[in-house]
């Protein structure tokens, strides 16, 4: 991708407002207006004014100070959840490319089946097994969402594997790690980046989904997920408990799939120039 490209996609919208999202959340314990677990019930499940801009929740706390330190939590793990099955897809899609052969064909079969069952079912499953938690829920999400990424390298790898480069650097003696290094890795990095914002978004809404209904986030920790879940009971006499956070969730996983295709859409640009660049260089 070249410098240009990414030039325009951090100044795109969708990464300042994300950009703005992680400031804000970041900077919560120095700019929200009240302790988020400060309880007033004389204030509770109030409209926005002037002294609560987004009003106030079932026990009287601010919702606007919630959001923003629920923030901080919904964001770090999505972002450490990411990571882990970025980290964990990308060993895995190499090993099976590089090996081949009967790992090849166990990965594949593991691969569909886990791609055959949705990520919910599977996180439930491991979350009543070992209990609720920070870890657990990390662990859950992590062991289901590592199969796109993986998926994806595998096929990336293996067309790098093939190309005329690769077999040159076979005949003149170059190593596995030579290769894996200076040809696989950057042929696979831009889509694998792509993926992984894709996917950010993805595990946002379902790590919002495992608090929604209980299993992930435990009292006294909030986050997003479990605001909508506090705010739900009392979703007609004040709405704003349910808006707040559900917007937060929706403005984060939007902006993120925008980055995501924004990318998407530059390396594939980028793979059309290459192949009009060498066909010109035949004629």
């Amino acid at each position: 991708m070249t410098r240009k490209a990414v030039k325009g996609i951090l100044l795109s919208a969708p990464a300042l407002i994300l950009l703005a999202v992680v400031f804000l959340t970041i900077a919560a314990p120095w700019i929200s207006p009240y302790d988020p677990d400060a309880q007033s019930l004389v204030d509770r499940l109030q409209g926005p004014s002037w002294a609560h801009w987004l009003g106030t929740d079932a026990l009287g706390r601010d919702t606007l100070s919630r959001v923003l330190h629920g923030g901080r939590f919904s964001l770090s793990v999505a972002l450490i959840t990411t990571l882990f099955s970025l980290l964990v897809g990308t060993l895995l899609g190499l090993l099976s490319a590089l090996r081949g052969g009967w790992l090849d064909e166990f990965f594949l079969r593991i691969n569909d089946l886990l791609l055959a069952l949705p990520e919910i079912v599977i996180a439930l499953l491991i979350i009543a097994v070992m209990g609720p938690g920070f870890g657990t829920m990390v662990l859950s999400v992590g062991v289901v969402s590592w199969t796109p990424t993986a998926r994806l390298v595998r096929s990336m790898a293996a067309q790098a594997l093939s190309t005329h480069h690769v077999e040159a650097s076979h005949h003149v003696g170059a190593s596995r790690w030579f290769i894996l290094r200076h040809h696989v890795l950057p042929f696979v990095a831009g889509p694998v980046l792509a993926q992984a914002a894709l996917r950010f978004g993805l595990l946002l809404v379902l790590l919002g989904s495992l608090s929604y209904l209980g299993i992930g986030v435990q009292p006294p920790q909030s986050d997003w997920g479990s605001m909508l879940a506090e705010a739900q009971p009392h979703a007609i006499r004040s709405p704003w408990g349910l808006i707040a956070p559900g917007a937060a969730i929706f403005m984060v996983s939007f902006c993120v799939t925008l980055l995501g295709n924004r990318i998407t859409q530059s390396l594939n640009g980028q793979d059309v120039l290459a192949t009009e660049a060498k066909a010109e260089t035949h004629d």
